[in-house]
């Protein structure tokens, strides 16, 4: 394979924009809707019931969109997806209820789930396979560009014109995000036009992405721990303000994505997702011992540089591992697991920190770390074994 191919290509860079536009206008939702929903008398289960149906609604659509996206092609369910969005962001001011809210927010879960496996898969297209993992790490340098820049701009809207505004630039942000991808040329579904076997047209989840899809369903039990948890983490251990730990997680998880990436490309899957899970459980464990500023930016940092390695890289090898025509189904899968590893983050870390607090359960997601390693060494050993067993002259 030949490391010189272009990368930063005119179709690569309109769908990096088009990707962190889409991004920007999401992340400014992520602080501000709770805010809204209690503004129009919501109370905690309301606010709850925001981010869950919005990620149960994502993770039911993924695997349709996969398959839709292998069959109908990609520009199309990418259109859908991202008009869904818009119609939701640009409805959400005149919902007069919080039941018609909460009922948006499914629909709009249903947007976010067919958009981004679409941007995951036109990416793969794009991007040469010489270089995949240094292009998805880039790819997601502008998504991580997005975390760090929607929140507060998000909270300043709110803040200083009021959520009229707010649902206005997101929604102006989105329609942008569409015009930018109308140019990029993207590949017809591999063996349109002809009638594909029975097996190949049923398929809704991708085998040879469950492996890779298994390990990002651990990261994503960690990560719904972080993003459910860490506010109130940060009023037990009195320490003041949490948004340093998104700020400096965001940036580096945009430093450590190229270099990873490009490490995943001339080493291997490896040298990249072991170290990377051991600096991530190294990220928790100093969150859950930190009780200053200087703590929580440290773990920051460290669970930033740890996922930034390893979540882009499992997503490479997952299309490394299929064919080009599953890889719609292969996002699809990949993407359920880590959407499946965030419910299921918040829901069974929310009972631990019920039992312990914040600090002991961050302590115990740990422990998911260190199962995602041992299953993925065992895997390393076996199929080095295998190899070893297949090559000439060994017994």
């Amino acid at each position: 394979m030949n490391q010189t191919e272009p990368l930063w290509t005119k179709d690569f860079v309109l769908l990096a924009l088009s990707n962190f536009f889409l991004f920007v206008g999401f992340q400014m939702l992520i602080p501000t809707l709770p805010l809204f929903v209690t503004e129009r008398g919501g109370d905690q289960l309301a606010v709850g019931l925001v981010v869950s149906l919005f990620t149960v609604s994502a993770l039911l659509v993924r695997p349709f969109a996969g398959k839709a996206l292998d069959s109908v092609g990609r520009r199309p369910v990418l259109m859908v997806g991202l008009a869904l969005f818009l119609l939701c962001v640009a409805g959400y001011y005149w919902m007069a209820t919080i039941a018609l809210v909460l009922g948006l927010r499914f629909v709009h879960g249903i947007g976010w789930g067919i958009a981004t496996t679409t941007y995951g898969t036109i990416a793969s297209d794009l991007i040469p396979a010489a270089r995949r993992g240094e292009g998805m790490g880039y790819f997601g340098m502008f998504s991580s560009l997005a975390m760090a820049l929607g929140p507060l701009v998000g909270l300043w809207l709110a803040q200083s014109f009021g959520f009229g505004w707010l649902f206005a630039i997101s929604s102006v942000l989105t329609a942008l995000a569409m015009l930018l991808s109308r140019p990029v040329k993207m590949a017809a579904p591999a063996g349109a036009g002809r009638r594909q076997p029975a097996a190949k047209r049923s398929g809704l989840v991708e085998r040879k992405a469950l492996f890779p899809s298994l390990l990002v369903l651990f990261l994503g039990v960690t990560y719904g721990g972080i993003v459910s948890f860490i506010t109130l983490f940060g009023q037990e251990a009195g320490i003041g303000n949490v948004g340093l730990f998104f700020l400096f997680n965001a940036l580096s998880l945009m430093l450590i994505r190229p270099v990873a990436g490009k490490l995943f490309d001339r080493k291997g899957h490896a040298w990249v997702l072991l170290p990377g899970g051991v600096v991530l459980a190294a990220g928790l464990l100093t969150l859950s011992y930190s009780t200053t500023s200087f703590g929580l930016i440290a773990a920051a940092i460290l669970f930033g540089s740890g996922f930034g390695a390893v979540q882009p890289s499992l997503q490479a090898w997952t299309i490394h591992r299929v064919p080009p025509d599953r890889r719609g189904a292969a996002n699809g899968t990949f993407f359920s697991a880590f959407d499946l590893g965030i419910g299921a983050g918040a829901m069974l870390l929310g009972a631990v920190a019920k039992a312990t607090g914040f600090a002991l359960m961050y302590r115990c997601s740990v422990v998911v770390i260190l199962l995602y390693l041992i299953i993925y060494l065992a895997y390393v050993i076996r199929e080095r074994r295998r190899h070893s067993r297949l090559e000439p002259g060994s017994s």
